[in-house]
């Protein structure tokens, strides 16, 4: 059975490395990030990696693994989620994510989903979609 769940991550730390750059512009990054969820998934200092591409327009596009440990719906365990996303020149990012198959751990084992959210440049609490089955397999 599949459950929808609208809950809140919470922005901990962004640590930013460049890679690279074109003689036109685009630049390429590596960004390190934490974040603290609630509701639905409970995960405190999640870890995530993302490679982000920005055009010189302001621009941008990143895809990422994030490694959650906690609960979802009172299941305690870990999983990975990837994901795949835009920003545009004023920092609005659009985001979606999947959970990585097989990488449930513990309660969580067999978990399946994926989700969603839009994020606002300088607001830390952001609100996201997920919908997620936690059939045991």
């Amino acid at each position: 059975m599949t459950t929808h769940a609208d809950s809140t991550f919470t922005f901990l730390d962004w640590k930013e490395d460049e890679l690279g750059r074109t003689e036109g512009g685009t630049r390429l990054a590596r960004a390190y990030v934490r974040n603290t969820y609630r509701g639905a998934v409970e995960a405190a200092d999640t870890h995530c990696a993302y490679t982000i591409a920005y055009a010189p327009d302001g621009t941008g596009t990143f895809s990422g693994y994030q490694l959650l440990e906690g609960t979802v719906a009172g299941r305690k365990g870990g999983f990975a989620v990837r994901e795949e996303g835009t920003f545009d020149e004023r920092g609005t990012v659009r985001c979606s994510f999947e959970v990585v198959p097989g990488s449930g751990s513990g309660e969580l084992t067999g978990l399946t989903g994926s989700g969603s959210y839009t994020a606002e440049h300088g607001v830390k609490a952001v609100p996201y979609r997920f919908e997620h089955s936690l059939g045991l397999g």
